[in-house]
Parts: structure tokens; C-alpha cells; sequence
């Protein structure tokens, strides 16, 4: 990170900035770990990570279709999901979702006609459907249907020119005229025509609703229409429709005959009027970017085939995702300490952070020599919440030393035999390389050198990853980054998009104003980088400016992002948005000198987050941990 304190220059930059010290590693033994193991889902998407699975769990309950997980190995802890869910002719919501078959039965019973899935199961559990159907002439009501001819009957006591239609043969089955009640009706006047494909079939006229219904039931497919007022009064079509895997393959009359049917092909569903009405087809549905792989009736069983996969998400039939392993935006914390306690203190306020990068290495000599400051415990502990370790190797920030080293082919020998090795001792994922304040002249053998440290560390099976200054395409070319061809070589690049306005600069501004970052971003894209190779980097500090009565700058000092709310209400700063920055610029005077800084807050963070999102980059850089405040944490775990 460009002005990152190294184990040589750490007090007194720390006595300048106010940032992070490298202090090596003590006694591991009797440190706490407090690295998060647990985390909450809801549907698929992460909500936040606790320490203990109790306290997810607790957590966990207060929504709806939630899960925890063990971080490492993904491992499923619990979850609330409903397993039966109740259905009415077809409609249901998900407030009709339960976790036990009591509390869904309970429902049901409340409902004239209700169905009960097990989710984890083909078919339903328990079905009541309509048998009879009550009309009174041409008219019926959604509540005119019943299970028992019984019932119907009893309702019909109420009204005048009741008829029942029996659903299982479609037939005109009983009604409460009188005899002399339908001779008047079939002299009355004739405005029942049978019809055909839209069509009429060109016979007479029925004045009698009873005498239409039966010369229907005599042509498949046919339906009885009220001339006078154009309404279907009766049908003769099928009314349920079989179909397997989408496709229709037979029509029938009754739910039981479509039923029985079904059972007897896989992937099959019973609809009627647009909803299904009965399925075997599994509840859950593995999917590998917008391909269906394969349907499973439990959870378990979908996520272990899913798991398989990269890309692949399970969702229920209603389309809700209940897990996924998609590429997410990859979270990278610089710890800017050697010192164990303090990178687990650091991680242990973290959620959802891939790969911690402790300053471990640093080029001793520009004999090749390699000063390590590393602890194997903390790999270990790492490791247990599936975590990976890069660490850091810097060049104590010494142009003169390094134009030395990379002159001298021997000593890099050395020192990348040095590196590697270590490295694989310790059972580290990779190496992020963090060579700064290089001449210019150095740039083709800083080249040379990264290419053979690259080939070295990729033959031990480690990643590297290279920490560049944002820049500026106008004069990139004079620095000792080659951004294409070291592109080609490493296999990530941080921007470090920060110190826009740096300790040494002689005016006041944001230490990365967002149109400045989002510029970058463009810059390096422009160089042919990969857009996966590219990690953004984002500050959580600031610098606050000390200007003079007549407005000189005076000096300036780093502020972490977490100490500012008390800087504000303890010093009454006063705050306006600056549109150039895309930040609040606060002020406030003191002793004499005016005080200003450029904010950093969640909602900054949040906006550098989009940016990397908004170009598809591979994830985020953070400097450094430890100066944030922890909540600031799940904000970041939700935007994964």
C-alpha cells in the first residue's frame, strides 16, 4: 500500500500518521481466537457471522427461511424452513408454509378444501377436494362447492332452481324443481345453443338448462353457451390436464382420475385453470448459472449435488434460492502488524473475509537476505475458519536497497528460495508482494524479478498477488510498474486506490475521491487487465489537514474511520457533502487552526464496494484492519 509501515520505519510513522506498526510475532500459545465460525443466511443470501453456532442460531430465528452454516466446509448447522405447506385448489401463499405436519393440519382445518405437501416427498400428504358443485340456473359461487352431495343439499335448501352438477362425471345429478317447474322451463324460450370449437352446431335452440347439459355430454369437447347473455353455462371439455416434464400429455374429467394418472409418471404435475393442483415432481432444483442440473426432494441431498458445481444455486419450485456457491466478490484484509494478538484481534471483528495478509517478509539486505516475522500458529488457526493466508513481503520501502537487489540475480535467488520455501513450511495459499518507492530505472528487472518469484511460488502451488499504486496513465510508464506485463504474470493486482491526497502532499483533499477511484479502475481495465485479476482497494482511514489563520496547510495526520463520530461531536465539526469526493467534508476549528477531513463512513465504503462491483472486479483490498468499527462488517458480508 503506498506509505505502509514496515517493521524498520514503523515508530516513526506511527508517530506521524497514527497508523498500524509491524511488530513481530509473540507467544501464541495463550491467545484467544475470536475468528467468526458460524454464519447466517436468509434464502441464500448472508446476513451475518458470529463466533459461537448458538449465538447464530439465536440470531438465525429471527427470520423467516434462515440458515447457519460453519463457515468452513460450508457445513449446514440448522435452519427453519417449512417442510409442509398447504394448499387450496391450487393457491397457496407462504404464509401456509410449516415446519410440522400438526401446525399445517391445524390450517387446513380452517379451509373447505385443503392439501397438505411434505416439501421432502412426491405427491400430497392429504387431500379434500370439490365433488359437487351447486348452481341456481346459469349462476354459481366460488362457495357453492362441496365434498358430499349431503352438504351441497343442505346449502340448497335456501334457494329456488338448485341444480347439483356431480364433478366426477359432469352431470346434471339432482335438483329441487318441481315437475311442473321444468315443463315450464322447456317451454320457455329457447336460449341454450351447444357449440363446437367456438362454434355453433347449428341444432335447435334448448329452453330447458337440463336438456342443453345432457345433449353436451354427447359431443366430446363441446360447450353449452347462454345465446342471450354469451356466457358458458356448462362445459364438456376436461378440466384437469396431466402433464410431464411441462408438456401436456392427457386431459381428464376428475382430480382423482388426473391423479391416479400422474402417480404413474415421473416429473408430473395436475393443473387446472393455470395452477397445479398435484405434483411428484421434487420441491428442490439444482441449477448451474440458468441450466436446471437436477430436482431433489431434500435439502440435503440438492446442496451436496449442488456443492459439486461452482456456480450452482438450489431453489424451491417457487423460484426462491435457498443456497448458492456463485462467485462473490472476494474480501482481502491487510492486517499492517506482524504482532498474532493483534491479527486475531483484527479478524475476529471481520465477517465474511477470504484472505488475511499479515506483514510477515520483508527484503532484509540487497544480498537476498529476509527478514520473517511469521508465527505457523496463526496459519493453523486461520485455516480452521477457512480462511487464506497471503502474506505480506515488502522492501522496507528502500528504492536504493532494491535497485541493489535487482541488480544482483544471486541474491534474488536467495531470497525467493528464501520466500518460498518459508511459505510452503508454513502452509500458506500465497504471497502478496508489496515492493513500493521503486525507481524508475528498475522497472524492466523489477519486471524480471516478479516473473521468477511468480514461477517459483506457482511450482510450490502458492498464488501471488502484487499491491500497485493507483497512478496515473499519463505517467505510468515512467514508474518501475510495467502494468501489461506484470498483468501477464502475477495472479492478482491490487489497486490501491487511496492517498489520492498522501502525507507528504502539499494540498488538502480526500485520500480517494470516489470519481478518482472509479477513473483508476478504468485505467487499469485500459492496460488489458483481466477484470478477475483485479482487486480494488479501499481505505479505512482518512487524513485530517491542519491549515493556518491564512489558510496554509500546516500538516495533516491519518484518522481511523472508526474514531470519527467522536471527532465529530466531540469537536462540533461541521459537515457538507462535497460533490468532487462523493464524501462529507467536515470542519472544525481548534487552537487556532482549522481542522478538515473527507469522511469515511459505511455508506463510502459501500460505494467503493459498488465500483468494484459495477466492473466486475474480483473483490476488494482493505487498509487495513483494525480501523473500522466491527459493525461496519455485516454491511460488508451483505454485499458479497
Amino acid at each position: 500500500m503506498q506509505k505502509k509501515w514496515t517493521l524498520t520505519i514503523a515508530l516513526t510513522m506511527a508517530l506521524q500518521a497514527g497508523l498500524a506498526t509491524n511488530v513481530s510475532a509473540g507467544a501464541t500459545t495463550s491467545i484467544k481466537d475470536n475468528t467468526t465460525k458460524y454464519r447466517v443466511y436468509q434464502s441464500d443470501k448472508a446476513l451475518k457471522e458470529f463466533h459461537t453456532d448458538s449465538a447464530a442460531i439465536e440470531y438465525a430465528r429471527n427470520f423467516s427461511y434462515s440458515h447457519v452454516e460453519k463457515i468452513t466446509g460450508r457445513l449446514w448447522v440448522w435452519d427453519n424452513f417449512p417442510k409442509f405447506k398447504v394448499y387450496e385448489n391450487g393457491f397457496t401463499t407462504p404464509a401456509r408454509e410449516f415446519r410440522t405436519l400438526v401446525d399445517a393440519k391445524q390450517f387446513a382445518s380452517k379451509l373447505k378444501f385443503a392439501q397438505i405437501r411434505d416439501l421432502e416427498q412426491p405427491g400430497y400428504i392429504s387431500s379434500s377436494y370439490p365433488r359437487f358443485q351447486l348452481f341456481q340456473g346459469d349462476k354459481t359461487l366460488s362457495t357453492w362447492s362441496f365434498a358430499t352431495i349431503a352438504d351441497a343439499k343442505k346449502t340448497a335448501k335456501a334457494f329456488s332452481n338448485i341444480h347439483i352438477i356431480d364433478l366426477s362425471s359432469n352431470q346434471w345429478i339432482w335438483d329441487n324443481l318441481t315437475s311442473t317447474q321444468k315443463e315450464t322451463q322447456r317451454k320457455g324460450l329457447p336460449q341454450y345453443d351447444i357449440m363446437l370449437n367456438g362454434e355453433s352446431m347449428g341444432g335447435a335452440l334448448y329452453p330447458f338448462l337440463l336438456d342443453a347439459i345432457r345433449a353436451s355430454a354427447k359431443v366430446y369437447g363441446s360447450k353449452v353457451v347462454n345465446v342471450e347473455t354469451g356466457l358458458i353455462v356448462h362445459s364438456n371439455t376436461p378440466s384437469f390436464t396431466v402433464n410431464q416434464n411441462g408438456s401436456p400429455v392427457k386431459s381428464v374429467y376428475t382430480i382423482d382420475s388426473a391423479v391416479a394418472y400422474a402417480k404413474s409418471l415421473l416429473g408430473s404435475t395436475v393443473t387446472k385453470d393455470g395452477l397445479v393442483w398435484w405434483t411428484n415432481i421434487p420441491y428442490l432444483t439444482v441449477t448451474q448459472g440458468t441450466t436446471p442440473l437436477r430436482s431433489f426432494y431434500t435439502r440435503a441431498s440438492a446442496v451436496n449435488y449442488a456443492a459439486q458445481f461452482s456456480n450452482s444455486t438450489v431453489s424451491t419450485s417457487e423460484g426462491r434460492a435457498i443456497w448458492n456457491n456463485k462467485i462473490k466478490l472476494q474480501y482481502l484484509g491487510w492486517n499492517g502488524s506482524s504482532r498474532t494478538s493483534t491479527i486475531l484481534n483484527q479478524v475476529g471483528q471481520t465477517q465474511g473475509l477470504d484472505y488475511d495478509s499479515p506483514s510477515w517478509f520483508e527484503l532484509g539486505s540487497a544480498d537476498g537476505s529476509m527478514n520473517d516475522y511469521s508465527d505457523a500458529a496463526l496459519v493453523t488457526s486461520l485455516k480452521q475458519s477457512n480462511m487464506k493466508l497471503t502474506p505480506l513481503v515488502n522492501n522496507q520501502f528502500d528504492a536504493k536497497l532494491t535497485t541493489a537487489f535487482l541488480k544482483n540475480a544471486d541474491a534474488q535467488k536467495r531470497f525467493i528460495q528464501s520466500l518460498v520455501g518459508k511459505l510452503q513450511t508454513l502452509g500458506a495459499d500465497g504471497i502478496n508482494l508489496d515492493f513500493e518507492a521503486l525507481s524508475g530505472s528498475d522497472r524492466a528487472n523489477y519486471t524480471a524479478f516478479v516473473r521468477n518469484l511468480t514461477t517459483a511460488a506457482h511450482l510450490a502451488g502458492l498464488t501471488v498477488s502484487i499491491d500497485l499504486p493507483r497512478g496515473d496513465i499519463k505517467w505510468d510508464a515512467k514508474t518501475a510498474y510495467d502494468h501489461a506485463a506484470l498483468a501477464g504474470i502475477v495472479d492478482t493486482i491490487m489497486i490501491m486506490a487511496y492517498d489520492q491526497h498522501w502525507q507528504n502532499g502539499d494540498e488538502a483533499g480526500s485520500v480517494g475521491e470516489l470519481p478518482w477511484v472509479e477513473e483508476g479502475v478504468n485505467q487499469f481495465l485500459a492496460y488489458g487487465i483481466p477484470r478477475s485479476k483485479l482487486m480494488l482497494g479501499v481505505p479505512f482511514y482518512v487524513r485530517e489537514w491542519r491549515l493556518d489563520a491564512a489558510g496554509a496547510l500546516v500538516d495533516n495526520k491519518a484518522v481511523y474511520m472508526k474514531d470519527i463520530p467522536s471527532i465529530i461531536q466531540s469537536q462540533g465539526a461541521q459537515g457538507v457533502f462535497d460533490p468532487n469526493a462523493g464524501q462529507m467534508k467536515y470542519t472544525y476549528s481548534k487552537d487556532g487552526f482549522t481542522h478538515i477531513f473527507w469522511a469515511e463512513t459505511t455508506d463510502t465504503v459501500k460505494a467503493r464496494i459498488a465500483i468494484a462491483k459495477k466492473y466486475d472486479l474480483a473483490g476488494v483490498a482493505i487498509w487495513r484492519l483494525g480501523f473500522e468499527s466491527s459493525d461496519l462488517w455485516t454491511t460488508l458480508l451483505q454485499m458479497k
